[in-house]
């Protein structure tokens, strides 16, 4: 997503890249820092969904401790990825006073912050800003929720995409995606797919 790289890669001040929100599961926007401060592990046994397999390009719900394997284009480089949701990190209402410009359209909303960890398994050296968690989304209770962008560099636990240079095969980097869900979601589940139309690979999480 070359405009969410440009932001981060530019450093726009927080100000511009407050948050709009018409309703959750709406409308992208962006601002600059996060505070998450629950960690809601997935349950056992979870999924009643058809499980996936690790074969690239399946899609479809995975248990607890489960990855995918997928292909990525990173630039002109495909590269193969085990990809592994490790957890969800919940805020609060004040943290999400602070990732917005206006509160009042963020009402009820609080920030989840989705931690994938990412192996290089085949393919070219990743030479620039890695792409391969531009596709993770969250959805709180069957639906998706606003994205953040920017705001999980500084999150505890993620690598910041920009620091990442020459990323071979065998290495790993946990790297994050924050949206703002609402308050009380009982259902949490991260989506991550090869590409942006493509169908999704779903891990399930606990609410707070």
């Amino acid at each position: 997503m070359l405009y969410r790289k440009n932001i981060l890669r530019f450093g726009v001040p927080a100000a511009v890249l407050a948050l709009t929100l018409t309703a959750c599961g709406g409308d992208d926007g962006g601002s600059k820092k996060s505070n998450s401060k629950s960690n809601n592990e997935a349950p056992a046994g979870n999924s009643k969904e058809k499980p996936a397999g690790d074969k690239p390009g399946g899609g479809g719900a995975l248990g607890t401790g489960k990855s995918a394997t997928g292909k990525v284009k990173e630039g002109t480089t495909p590269v193969t990825y085990e990809v592994l949701a490790r957890k969800v990190d919940v805020g609060t209402e004040a943290d999400t006073q602070k990732l917005v410009r206006d509160p009042k359209k963020a009402k009820g909303l609080v920030p989840a912050v989705a931690h994938l960890k990412f192996t290089h398994k085949g393919g070219g050296v990743v030479k620039e800003t890695p792409d391969a968690a531009d596709t993770t989304e969250i959805w709180a209770d069957g639906r998706r929720g606003g994205l953040v962008i920017g705001a999980s560099e500084d999150a505890p636990g993620c690598d910041d995409p920009l620091d990442i240079e020459g990323w071979k095969q065998g290495e790993s980097h946990v790297l994050c995606e924050t949206y703002l869900v609402p308050k009380g979601s009982k259902a949490l589940e991260v989506h991550w797919a090869e590409k942006e139309d493509g169908e999704p690979y779903v891990w399930k999480f606990a609410g707070r």
